[in-house]
């Protein structure tokens, strides 16, 4: 059984490498598995791209920016990512693709596959199998809804769009994207339960057939160190109760919760029985020269970290990983945090409920009521034995996120899928 994962990046953001895991997840149980990219960024030789030779490469970024570029020109000036689907190229003669038996489709955006070149696939009568890592596939182009439910009809009158109205870019959209879908038959991969109940909802994909089956991590990678002494490589002293967060460009961010995040940490600050003094925040992944809140707490910026063996330490160091992010669907940094046996305090919001459960491995905080975040951390923080938690994170990733439960479960679904294509 040979598969074709499709891609537009190579492990740039949270698709590609829930994409690239499970690849690798699927050729250690033994599966054909090959990940093929639009644009690749590095150099990983278990990545093959689309676009090899300078014309190609040329076309690419050409296709990329302009996406971008007129997407961001249309849109008002908010937080929220929004794809024209203008751009893309047809992939239906390329010979790994042809020669598939499942292809599976990942994050295809940015000048990748529009929907006319998504319904050339069905061509090619093959099983085709669609994980949505966000919510673009069934919208008229905005990849994070928030409270937004024009996808539960048609689009149009679209908040993000400068010229917004009944028959705006967003309902063209969905009209384009719904004369596609006609065509193409697919299977959808939810990661969360909460993905799979948005696609539900949907006027465009409603009626199909879809499994919920989550990411995998690489859980002898992510794994747990004593947290004293990643503590002490950190340059932290191994006394000091630390909390984590991940990269949050502005206090302005939507998406991140930044916010709220900022907010909680003054509130705890305030409370009785909090030490400021033994408490310590470690940011990592924010970018030189960003624009930084201020902390109530002492606060270290560990920068980018490119290393997945030093960002496991990193999370280990951690007593907490906070994140604030209003809407994710089963976000990479939540899994990773739980296999390093670090709790999450996160809100009660997408898939993050699929992994943390409510003082039990992390704390389940309020949607948007950053007291309750600030309820997390002191929980945890009185919490008489931290260890229980600890090990509950890393105990309940094993059992449900593992590289060979989640390997097996996409195997099942394909061997059933090419069972059911005509003989």
């Amino acid at each position: 059984m040979k598969i074709i994962h499709l891609n537009t990046y190579d492990g740039n953001g949270g698709a590609g490498r829930a994409c690239l895991r499970l690849s690798d997840a699927l050729k250690a149980s033994g599966i054909d598995s090959k990940v093929l990219v639009y644009y690749k960024f590095g150099d990983n030789l278990k990545v093959d791209t689309f676009s090899k030779s300078p014309l190609q490469k040329a076309l690419a970024v050409y296709n990329i920016l302009s996406e971008r570029y007129y997407s961001k020109w249309l849109s008002k000036s908010v937080k929220t990512p929004f794809s024209l689907q203008w751009f893309g190229r047809s992939i239906k003669n390329h010979p790994d693709v042809k020669s598939a038996d499942v292809i599976h489709l990942h994050w295809v955006n940015h000048g990748f596959l529009t929907p006319k070149f998504l319904a050339e696939l069905d061509e090619l009568e093959k099983p085709i199998v669609w994980t949505f890592h966000d919510s673009n596939a069934f919208t008229g182009g905005c990849h994070v809804r928030y409270g937004c439910e024009n996808f539960h009809q048609q689009c149009g009158n679209c908040p993000i769009l400068k010229l917004s109205g009944k028959d705006d870019i967003s309902h063209k959209t969905w009209l384009r994207k719904q004369k596609a879908y006609t065509a193409l038959n697919f299977h959808i991969v939810a990661p969360s339960n909460w993905m799979a109940a948005s696609v539900k909802f949907s006027s465009l994909l409603g009626t199909r057939k879809t499994s919920v089956i989550p990411n995998t991590i690489e859980t002898n990678i992510f794994k747990p160190y004593v947290k004293s002494e990643a503590k002490k490589i950190l340059k932290i002293n191994p006394e000091k109760f630390v909390l984590m967060s991940g990269f949050m460009p502005s206090k302005n961010d939507k998406h991140k919760g930044t916010p709220y995040l900022i907010e909680a940490l003054e509130i705890l600050s305030r409370r009785k029985g909090i030490d400021k003094e033994k408490i310590e925040l470690v940011i990592f992944g924010n970018k030189e020269n960003a624009e930084m809140p201020e902390f109530p707490f002492k606060t270290t910026f560990l920068g980018t970290i490119n290393k997945d063996e030093h960002l496991a330490k990193c999370y280990s160091a951690a007593d907490a990983f906070i994140t604030p992010s209003l809407e994710d669907n089963l976000p990479n940094t939540v899994m990773e945090s739980l296999a390093c046996a670090t709790p999450v305090i996160a809100f009660t919001t997408g898939g993050i409920p699929d992994m943390v459960k409510h003082q039990k491995n992390g704390y389940l905080a309020e949607y948007q009521n950053a007291a309750d975040l600030a309820n997390g951390i002191e929980w945890l923080y009185h919490y008489p034995n931290k260890e229980e938690v600890q090990k509950a994170a890393r105990l309940g990733i094993l059992t449900d996120f593992s590289e060979e439960v989640i390997a097996a479960e996409h195997i099942h679904l394909y061997e059933t899928l090419i069972d059911l294509q005509p003989k």
